[in-house]
């Protein structure tokens, strides 16, 4: 039976989504690439430092300042991710797993998603639906059979997927 739904206003990540966000990501201290034509990623794929500056090549980190990082990162995207969806209720599993995705994504891309259009218009499976769409990375198709480029964008957008289809 899927979880009772409550207004996203009242709901924050869980501690177990944020664990399994910063296992997702993978650790780094040193600045990356992670795909093509992506930003340079540090820590638990944070773009972005706790001042809003961006991460740029040569960067480092500690494994606690990465988790800082990545917290403050999400409290900024929370605020503005509940902003975006005035009177939706969501069940904890579902917001869990569209803060991942917009950690990933970022809260520009949701603002425009067709997963926020649809969850304002009350079509939660729908929304889960749309998780599929994003499977590009650096204009490559990462559904791609025997793709070796970025196939952790698609094997994590599987992931929500079924987690979000089990919500409902």
């Amino acid at each position: 039976m899927a979880s009772p739904r409550i207004l996203v206003a009242a709901l924050t990540l869980s501690a177990s989504a944020f664990i399994g966000l910063v296992v997702s990501e993978g650790y780094t201290d040193k600045a990356i690439i992670p795909t093509v034509n992506d930003r340079p990623t540090l820590g638990f794929g944070s773009t972005y430092h706790e001042d809003g500056s961006a991460v740029k090549s040569g960067d480092t980190t500690t494994p606690v300042r990465a988790l800082i990082k990545a917290q403050t990162h999400i409290s900024k995207e929370e605020t503005i991710f509940r902003a975006s969806l005035p009177g939706v209720a969501l069940s904890q599993a579902e917001y869990d797993l569209y803060m991942d995705w917009v950690y990933q994504y970022g809260t520009g891309a949701w603002s425009k998603s067709s997963m926020r259009r649809n969850l304002l218009a009350g079509q939660y499976r729908a929304s889960c639906d749309s998780l599929l769409l994003y499977k590009y990375s650096g204009g490559y198709d990462c559904s791609t059979p025997g793709n070796k480029r970025c196939p952790g964008v698609w094997t994590r957008q599987l992931e929500r997927h079924a987690k979000c289809l089990s919500a409902q």
